[in-house]
């Protein structure tokens, strides 16, 4: 069976599901250190990705504390039925430095230090890397597959497509006000419009959440992937946690649902 494109329909819904591989977020905040609105560490949140009520896929995200630093590690992997025609395994890590003194990024947990990811879809593959050095204000890219390294500039607070989000869940979210967050991805810096929808309040099996409704305009590959058109439920509380997202595909929508985790 083929989808109008001529690609094999199971093979569209695996690519769909990975889509939330860097879209299902945890929420983090630091041990013994004043926690900032929208995340403490450490946590693990764990999601079902479906295609009209079928699982293709899981996904999770941690944030772990080590020391000075902060990683934010998210993986995503198919269904073992799903594999059997398109294996996913796919894993990103963003490393924030822990930051106290004034800077451009205000009260955020840290400044991104590295950007890791490590992608296996099928035969396709990507393993590139980001560097950020705040002395020369300059990110190096690394295409680990081509063997190549890029130098870009960057002025101001610049994330990574992992850490913008986390970013993003500090922030005041007023319905009908739209937010903006730089990132760097792609060999270049760009802002990004996070508009803010509405409020609703979702009933799913891990419990009953007030949510606010938020939808990313982004053209990276990694968190905030616009091949789609992506909505977000993130619970309407200082944790922020996103509870569901959901994007529309060819043939119906794909979801990422969080069943558990530590939270």
């Amino acid at each position: 069976m083929q989808s109008r494109s001529g690609r094999p329909v199971k093979e569209s819904i695996v690519r769909s599901a990975r889509r939330f591989a860097f879209i299902v977020f945890v929420v983090a905040c630091l041990c013994s250190v004043p926690a900032v609105q929208g995340f403490t560490v450490p946590e693990q949140l764990r999601y079902d990705l479906t295609w009209t009520g079928i699982k293709v896929g899981e996904a999770t995200l941690e944030a772990r504390d080590y020391g000075s630093y902060l990683q934010l590690i998210s993986t995503a992997s198919s269904a073992k039925w799903a594999s059997f025609f398109f294996n996913v395994e796919d894993a990103v890590i963003s490393t924030l430095k822990k930051e106290t003194r004034q800077n451009p990024y205000g009260d955020f947990i840290g400044v991104p230090h590295s950007y890791r990811m490590h992608l296996r879809e099928g035969k396709y593959r990507r393993d590139k890397e980001y560097l950020f050095n705040r002395n020369t204000n300059k990110v190096t890219h690394i295409n680990h597959l081509k063997k190549e390294a890029l130098d870009f500039p960057f002025e101001g607070a610049v994330y990574d497509p992992l850490s913008c989000f986390y970013y993003l869940r500090t922030l005041p979210l007023i319905v009908g006000k739209s937010v903006y967050i730089t990132i760097f991805d792609n060999k270049k810096s760009y802002p990004v419009e996070v508009q803010v929808l509405k409020k609703e309040t979702l009933k799913l099996s891990s419990g009953v959440f007030n949510t606010i409704v938020v939808k990313p305009l982004m053209k990276s590959e990694g968190i905030f992937n616009r091949k789609g058109d992506m909505t977000i439920w993130l619970t309407d509380n200082d944790m922020r946690i996103p509870v569901m997202l959901m994007t529309k595909v060819s043939m119906g929508s794909v979801k990422a649902v969080l069943t558990g985790g530590q939270y």
